[in-house]
């Protein structure tokens, strides 16, 4: 089209873009948040994958350990011996707490570093496989029944079979919690575990399911051990950091 002279081009009229409403954008960014988070995880997970291994055979090792001297211990008769503390006290049905409250305790242990620090995992599976196999060599030397007038308690599910009678020296319901206060240190889950052991312990006395020396002993007992599962971890991985 020509005007007085000049030329002039008709204005090129790009493709209109339909708004994206808010909703549909923001769910969008979730989703490409959640997606990221999952392939983030994807790749600590192969990232660490001979830890886990080792880790998951460790883990077994520590729970047939466990299995074996637990069914020994039940089976095998033992001695009923005075207690300073428990002479004092008259038993108490804190069952529920007692069962439940150390499950969500060993469930937080685990699947908190399973969906949030994976790459540490590892590191809380093979201290839990030191602390288990240390109690359970222990057991088997310690011959004393459970307390009398003890309350009888029962676990759900897979717990059952890693409940056992005369499993005296140490409380495994104070040491697994107290090792959850070292295996979390430098963040605020510490005190969850450090709460629980005690809770754990005082419950574990206050039902007669355990002589005083096992609760106040279980405290030394997972330090030694979590310093063993240090020297075990640099031995295995020497990039482990204490």
């Amino acid at each position: 089209m020509t005007v007085a002279g000049r030329t002039s081009a008709a204005p090129i009229r790009g493709p209109r873009l339909r708004p994206v409403p808010q909703e549909e954008a923001g769910s969008r960014t979730l989703r490409d948040r959640a997606w990221t988070a999952v392939l983030d995880w994807a790749g600590d997970v192969w990232a660490c994958r001979r830890m886990l291994v080792i880790a998951a055979v460790l883990t077994v090792v520590g729970l047939a350990a466990d299995y074996y001297c637990g069914s020994y211990v039940t089976v095998t008769p033992g001695a009923k011996v005075p207690d300073l503390i428990l002479d004092k006290i008259p038993p108490v049905d804190l069952g529920f707490l007692f069962v439940y409250g150390y499950m969500v305790l060993l469930m937080i242990m685990f699947l908190y570093p399973a969906f949030f620090r994976v790459r540490t995992l590892p590191m809380v599976a093979i201290q839990f496989s030191v602390l288990l196999t240390l109690r359970s060599v222990f057991m088997i030397f310690t011959h004393l029944e459970t307390p009398a007038g003890s309350v009888a308690v029962g676990f759900p599910g897979f717990f059952e079979h890693l409940y056992f009678e005369n499993d005296m020296f140490f409380s495994g319901h104070t040491a697994m919690p107290f090792l959850g206060f070292y295996l979390f240190r430098r963040g605020r889950l510490r005190y969850v575990f450090l709460v629980g052991a005690i809770v754990m312990g005082t419950a574990a006395l206050a039902m007669h399911l355990h002589y005083s020396i096992d609760v106040f002993g279980a405290f030394f007992m997972t330090y030694c051990s979590y310093r063993m599962g240090q020297r075990l971890l640099r031995k295995i991985d020497p990039t482990h950091l204490a």
